[in-house]
């Protein structure tokens, strides 16, 4: 995921990033990413209001804290805190997995908050507010980058951000064939390649 990074407006020189985790699989996810970030030298905070008992999603947490990535206690309501602290939101709230739980707290504030941010999100899997797996948007957030796991889901046809990533060399061939996957080619040693070049 980390290969996502740098946006062109995320400056090498302040590159702080707010990873929002929810308490499913795609905030393990986050969490994931953020550990990655800090190790190719940006500076992440997480945001994980709901942690899930799960022992490896507690290791995850635990890794993160070694690391020294700061997590915050609670989010700003006020939009203009989180633009002016961070250049970029990784939205790993919801994911594939969303169902009802866009609607329950802490979901649905983290939600609200993330539709008026200004500063670019970047969205692992399926972007959270308002996305359905197969149908796409439906007045939720915009994200500029989209990272796709495995493979692109139905719902990024629907997709309008600037850059489309997919994450998916570690599935194999059985899984590929199963599912009548048609992965794309991953040049050299690459684990992600861009489906859409940067507007």
């Amino acid at each position: 995921v980390s290969q996502a990074f740098p946006l062109p407006s995320l400056p090498r020189k302040q590159p702080t990033v707010l990873v929002v985790c929810g308490p499913a699989q795609n905030g393990a996810i986050g969490l994931v990413c953020a550990r990655h970030l800090r190790i190719f030298d940006y500076e992440p905070t997480i945001f994980y209001p709901k942690r899930s008992p799960d022992p490896v999603y507690r290791d995850f947490t635990t890794q993160c804290e070694k690391m020294d990535i700061p997590f915050l206690s609670y989010l700003p309501t006020e939009v203009q805190l989180i633009n002016d602290a961070y250049n970029a939101v990784v939205d790993a709230v919801l994911g594939a997995e969303a169902e009802a739980a866009e609607g329950r707290e802490p979901c649905a504030a983290i939600l609200a908050t993330l539709k008026h941010v200004r500063i670019p999100i970047v969205s692992l899997d399926v972007p959270s507010a308002g996305w359905d797996v197969e149908a796409g948007s439906s007045g939720g957030i915009s994200p500029d980058v989209l990272v796709s796991l495995s493979a692109p889901k139905q719902c990024a046809r629907r997709f309008l951000g600037r850059q489309h990533f997919v994450a998916g060399r570690f599935l194999p061939y059985d899984v590929q064939k199963k599912f009548e996957l048609n992965p794309p080619e991953y040049p050299g040693t690459e684990c992600v390649v861009a489906l859409r070049a940067p507007r």
